[in-house]
């Protein structure tokens, strides 16, 4: 029973949950650790980011004799240029809408809650079953929209304080675009034989898997974020770039982005004409029919191959484990253990075919 890989899958989930429950006990042992970690965490974050959106730049670069530190310097001049692009273009408009969404925040907060109260008030005209169903509702919708609108505001802090962290972001991205080839083999060198060779196999598929998962989301979401700033510019909704924006960085999230985006539009759009709140959800659903049938499934295929119900269900549990930062990684971090687990299982059953033919 003990070579079963059910078997040894169950006690590897054990003993991590296990382990993670001894560090959780002694967690103050280990603050100093935490504190170095959740520092660099952001940077490192980024850092691994870029290197997979100018990995293809690079790699392109060596391809017509490039050196290693020319393409490195270029990759760096490129995303340069790209910044300050994007700085001229939407930046003055980007603080401008900024600022005044951060002075209007504890109005608008207050337009809601006196909507909401009118419409509980009517609630007594309907039948006892839909007034139930409208409370319910209400509930729901009053905790995804502070959950939405503090996203919203946190979004704005970051855009500003987070500029502070950026600073180590360059030695990691360098570091990475100058020493990535060495990782594999480095930590292949301490197996041998065939587990040397899968194991190498195995960090190339996880790095397949990022790469596909990071170049193919960023851009599905950019193409998002623009039909969304085009739908909004085109009704004339305040604050559409800095909501536009909003929806490209929630895009990220898949499934659930989407409607966690949409709250803060919405409101906004009922604030300023009620009419207009059909016009934002009309955009945002023809947004994501345009995503989810053209875009993604040309720009990513079935490169990840999780089923909807998987992608939520993780993304939910991850939400309620580690908050936001779960709700981001929880996906890659569940198509990078997939993918290691897929070749442990192709890897046993070429032990298996090779033991048959050998008897």
């Amino acid at each position: 029973m003990t070579k079963k890989l059910w078997f040894q899958v169950g006690v590897a989930i054990l003993l991590t949950l296990i382990i993670i429950r001894m560090f959780m006990e002694v967690k103050t042992i280990f603050s100093p650790i935490l504190i170095v970690g959740q520092t660099i965490f952001i940077p490192l974050l980024i850092g691994g980011v870029l290197f997979y959106l100018s990995r293809p730049l690079q790699k392109w670069l060596e391809s017509v004799k490039f050196p290693r530190w020319a393409s490195i310097i270029s990759v760096f001049i490129a995303i340069g240029l790209l910044g300050w692009l994007f700085y001229a273009l939407i930046g003055p408009a980007l603080t401008k809408q900024a600022n005044a969404f951060a002075e209007n925040a504890p109005e608008i907060i207050l337009e809601v809650e006196e909507w909401t109260k009118y419409t509980l008030s009517q609630k007594d005209k309907l039948p006892e079953s839909l007034q139930t169903t409208i409370e319910e509702a209400t509930g729901k919708i009053n905790t995804i929209a502070v959950t939405a609108g503090s996203l919203l505001i946190k979004f704005i802090q970051n855009v500003f304080q987070g500029v502070f962290l950026l600073v180590l972001v360059p030695f990691f991205l360098v570091y990475m675009l100058k020493d990535h080839e060495k990782f594999a083999p480095f930590v292949a060198k301490f197996f041998k034989g065939e587990k040397k060779t899968w194991v190498r196999k195995t960090l190339s598929d996880i790095n397949d898997t990022l790469s596909s998962y990071i170049q193919g989301q960023l851009f599905v979401s950019f193409l998002v974020g623009v039909m969304l700033l085009i739908g909004y510019l085109a009704i004339g909704l305040e604050y559409a770039l800095l909501l536009a924006l909003f929806g490209l960085m929630m895009n990220v999230i898949p499934f659930l982005g989407p409607y966690i985006a949409v709250v803060p539009a919405i409101i906004i759009a009922l604030i300023q004409e009620p009419k207009m709140a059909i016009y934002v959800a009309i955009i945002m659903l023809v947004s994501q029919q345009i995503e989810s049938n053209f875009i993604t499934p040309n720009v990513m295929g079935k490169s990840l191959d999780i089923h909807p119900l998987t992608v939520i269900t993780i993304i939910l549990a991850a939400g309620n484990i580690a908050g936001l930062w779960g709700i981001i990684l929880a996906i890659p971090t569940y198509a990078v253990i997939k993918t290691i687990l897929k070749n442990i299982y192709a890897h046993r059953e070429v032990i298996k075919d090779a033991a048959t033919k050998s008897v």
